[in-house]
């Protein structure tokens, strides 16, 4: 029987030595193949006596287990190999300019934050942003938002895996967290508009389990009720172009506000037309209101000394109402000729000078 340690030894170095996977293919045939060395070795093994075709099965063995494992081995780094150097040859350089035939197109979403951002910049707000994991605190208690709301249950909200209200961690529900966080790093005056995404269990043709949202906070020892009215009522005619536009407050309730409101805008439905601007019937909008003095008082904020209003709008609203997109799961199917159809010119940026609309 041929020498098995220096055919092992040839082998194993054939495996290593092989450039490409053909010739590792080349070397397991000659040596685990039909008619392959080893093969050949172990059918040699019934002309033995039992007790040597014992000890050169297990011999034999061994030398096929290490030989299979060297060959697979091989062919995963050759294997990774070739994947890199695909990866490499076909690489793209994102910092080369758009092909002129394919221009791109900017989403509805990041147009309508823009939009509002700039509207509301121009009242003084500045942006403020923080995590999309939030601990109970921040999302919930510091809002005065009791135990016993649906909004902390588990229908309506991603909780993450832990133990108890302090150890449990929660996808933020809303971006009221960074008003909380901004609270307690400044002290006030404090004016913010806080765009971002939030999370919530709910998915259909208006609501999805990703969404995103922007608030507005201004905490100063002179606001009241007559500002909130005043900031919105500007803002909800600015982006939607109706100068004259028909807006009103209605009673509600939050509890993170005091008193709160919704706030609805004048429209037209007739005939199965829909249209912003003066007529017979109003369309909810946001929601909003002054601050409850316990959110203030959470933060630290002495609340007989300051006040201030807050308000929060969906984006996807916003944009569906101005736009005319009639179901809010088209923004997150990724679909091209969609955002070719209500995308928008990539340089434009909307400014209340140089106009809204890209």
């Amino acid at each position: 029987m041929e020498d098995l340690e220096d055919l092992r030894s040839e082998l194993l170095a054939a495996a290593e030595a092989a450039a490409d996977l053909e010739a590792l293919e080349r070397v397991r045939v000659s040596a685990l193949g039909k008619k392959g060395r080893v093969t050949g070795l172990m059918k040699g093994l019934g002309a033995m006596d039992p007790d040597a075709r014992r000890a050169a099965g297990q011999a034999l063995n061994r030398v096929k287990d290490e030989v299979a494992a060297a060959i697979e081995a091989r062919s995963r780094t050759l294997a990774d190999a070739g994947l890199e150097a695909r990866l490499l040859e076909e690489g793209v350089d994102v910092t080369l300019p758009v092909r002129p035939e394919q221009d791109g197109r900017v989403h509805p979403i990041s147009q309508t934050i823009d939009e509002a951002i700039a509207i509301l910049g121009e009242m003084g707000f500045s942006v403020a942003e923080g995590p999309d994991i939030e601990d109970d605190w921040h999302n919930f208690t510091a809002l005065n938002i009791p135990p016993e709301h649906p909004a902390r249950q588990e229908h309506d909200t991603f909780y993450l895996p832990g133990e108890g209200e302090d150890g449990r961690m929660v996808l933020r529900t809303h971006t009221s967290p960074v008003q909380i966080r901004t609270m307690q790093a400044a002290e006030p005056p404090v004016r913010i508009i806080v765009p971002g995404r939030t999370y919530r269990c709910d998915y259909d043709a208006t609501h999805s389990p990703m969404f995103h949202q922007i608030e507005g906070l201004l905490v100063d020892e002179s606001t009241h009720m007559g500002h909130l009215r005043g900031c919105l009522i500007e803002f909800c005619r600015a982006f939607f172009g109706v100068d004259d536009l028909p807006v009103r407050f209605r009673p509600s309730y939050f509890p993170f506000t005091e008193p709160s409101a919704e706030v609805d805008i004048g429209c037209t439905r007739d005939g199965g037309d829909f249209r912003i601007g003066h007529g017979d019937d109003w369309l909810e909008i946001l929601g909003a209101g002054m601050v409850n003095p316990k959110v203030l008082e959470n933060c630290g904020i002495d609340s007989t000394r300051y006040q201030g209003f807050a308000f929060g709008m969906g984006i996807e609203r916003l944009a569906m109402l101005k736009y005319g997109i009639p179901d809010l799961r088209t923004f997150f199917e990724s679909d091209l000729r969609w955002l070719r159809h209500y995308g928008f010119a990539p340089l434009h940026i909307p400014s209340m000078v140089g106009g809204l609309n890209g």
